[in-house]
């Protein structure tokens, strides 16, 4: 499953952390994500901070869970 956690701060990039631990995810997106973020394994950062455009890149990723 693929995952999307939105924002880029330090919440954000301790639920990132421990999401990107399951056996049953694939990738954790987070957008924007910050510099942590952006060095760990299996996390990915989306420079994308307008809704509607991540809307729109989530459904074309088919993210399982935001």
């Amino acid at each position: 499953m693929k995952v999307l956690v939105i924002g880029g701060g330090g919440r954000e990039h301790a639920l990132a952390w421990k999401l990107s631990q399951s056996n049953r995810i694939e990738t954790v997106f987070v957008a924007p994500g910050n510099g942590g973020t952006a060095a760990a394994d299996r996390i990915r950062n989306v420079d994308i901070t307008d809704l509607a455009q991540l809307r729109d890149w989530a459904r074309q990723e088919k993210i399982g869970l935001t």
